[in-house]
């Protein structure tokens, strides 16, 4: 379908007005609660289907001149004024066909060309032979530029191409030799309307595109207004609800796991991230019991191509037990490398589950400093003795050298244990930016 198609398609369904209002008006969303915001749509055409209207009515003067100075010369002057008033009424009749893309049809330009061709060819049977090997002026004169332009406005370069083609032709079959200045004429129409023709469809396609960019950021705007009012609203009444259900336990606390889960799917949707697949509600979980850990790294969902979020990666581990914090929007890292680190993170939340318990807390924080992603996991435990870690890598136990700080080195950061006997132990992942792993995503190791 080309352009002009679309145009007469537009004009069908009544979408488009002579106003110059389109579709990029009703796909952008205002922010007024009481229906949508109509935007005028900036169209490029518009003006050059005024600047047609008025060089045809400026062309018909200029060719009403021109008659009434040849008028004494025709051969048949009653058949040339008889074409001028055709011509006169036929431009003061359509003049307003040419404003507007809607209004000038297929039909209307190809009567019209029709118009110009007969001019062209009737000059031969109303004017002398001479005055026409004398290079003499046809019936409808320059005015005959102006359907070319109708075609090349309206359809492009190709259209104009075929239209000014035709007047050639006529052209030449008017003056019967291929004289200097008629091949001049004809080659400077043609050269002249298919030159427009292209701008006219390299602006459609910039149209378009500007089209497309403000829809982008109408729903852009809209998208960020919905996540203002749903952060005010749902989410903090989730947080609530799972807060309050873990302090009571029991039945409520599976209650608040499953408003946490909610709570973290919501935010990931609102920050434009993926949704992270729900993980099944064990057994366990139905008689008061904590939840299950996250899903094995078999089950996890492929990464995308690109850079991705890692608070949408990160969400899966969130539980009952497990609450994670961090920047309002995405915390965006190579594909690669947020694998990598979110696989060291599960590997820290192993070994809280491990040794400090099944039904043990703890606190995932991520940070997004200007050229690093900091991720913290604290837990609840009792500590980690001092020289317990260099024992444990000794003992072959190296769960913590090849899960987290291997995984880490590769990446160009690296990972730090900050352990008080009796108050916890937190681990700092430091990733640097735009940084990926070479060998691509690898399984989780668990201590």
């Amino acid at each position: 379908m080309t352009d002009a198609d679309r145009d007469d398609a537009r004009t069908a369904d009544g979408t488009d007005g002579a106003d110059g209002t389109g579709g990029a008006a009703r796909d952008g969303r205002g922010a007024s609660p009481g229906g949508r915001q109509k935007a005028m749509r900036m169209s490029v055409e518009l003006p050059l289907w005024r600047a047609l209207t008025g060089y045809r009515i400026l062309t018909l003067v200029y060719v009403l001149g021109l008659f009434v100075v040849a008028y004494p010369h025709y051969a048949h002057p009653l058949g040339a004024a008889a074409y001028m008033v055709a011509l006169t009424a036929w431009t003061a009749v359509t003049w307003r066909r040419t404003a507007s893309a809607e209004r000038c049809t297929r039909r209307f330009l190809v009567a019209d060309l029709g118009v110009a061709v007969g001019g062209i060819l009737l000059t031969s049977v109303i004017d002398t032979q001479a005055r026409i090997m004398d290079g003499a002026a046809t019936l409808p004169s320059i005015w005959t530029a102006g359907a070319v332009l109708g075609f090349a406005i309206k359809g492009g370069w190709r259209w104009a191409a075929v239209a000014s083609t035709i007047v050639a032709v006529a052209n030449l079959v008017e003056r019967q030799e291929l004289a200097r200045d008629t091949v001049h004429n004809v080659v400077l129409v043609w050269v002249a309307s298919v030159a427009i023709g292209y701008v006219v469809e390299v602006a459609r396609a910039s149209e378009r595109t500007l089209a497309r960019a403000l829809q982008i950021e109408a729903a852009t705007r809209e998208r960020e207004r919905l996540a203002r009012d749903i952060h005010d609203g749902v989410l903090q009444v989730l947080a609530m609800v799972q807060r309050r259900g873990t302090a009571i336990g029991g039945e409520a606390a599976e209650l608040g796991r499953m408003a946490g889960e909610q709570e973290v799917a919501l935010r990931t949707l609102v920050a434009g991230g993926l949704v992270p697949r729900q993980r099944a509600v064990p057994a366990a979980a139905t008689d008061g019991a904590p939840a299950a850990g996250p899903a094995d790294a078999d089950s996890d969902p492929p990464l995308p191509a690109g850079p991705c979020d890692l608070m949408a990666l990160l969400a899966p581990h969130v539980g009952a037990g497990v609450t994670l914090s961090g920047p309002c929007s995405p915390v965006v890292l190579p594909a690669a490398a947020a694998a990598e680190l979110v696989a060291a993170v599960g590997a820290a939340l192993d070994n809280v589950r491990v040794h400090v318990g099944a039904d043990a807390r703890a606190w995932i924080l991520v940070e997004d400093e200007p050229d690093a992603v900091l991720v913290t996991v604290r837990d609840e435990g009792p500590g980690i003795p001092e020289g317990r870690l260099a024992a444990a890598e000794r003992e072959g136990r190296l769960g913590v050298a090849l899960s987290i700080r291997g995984r880490l080195r590769e990446l160009g950061g690296g990972a730090e244990w900050i352990s008080v006997p009796g108050q916890g132990t937190e681990v700092e992942l430091k990733v640097p930016k735009g940084t990926a792993p070479e060998g691509g995503r690898r399984g989780r190791a668990r201590a």
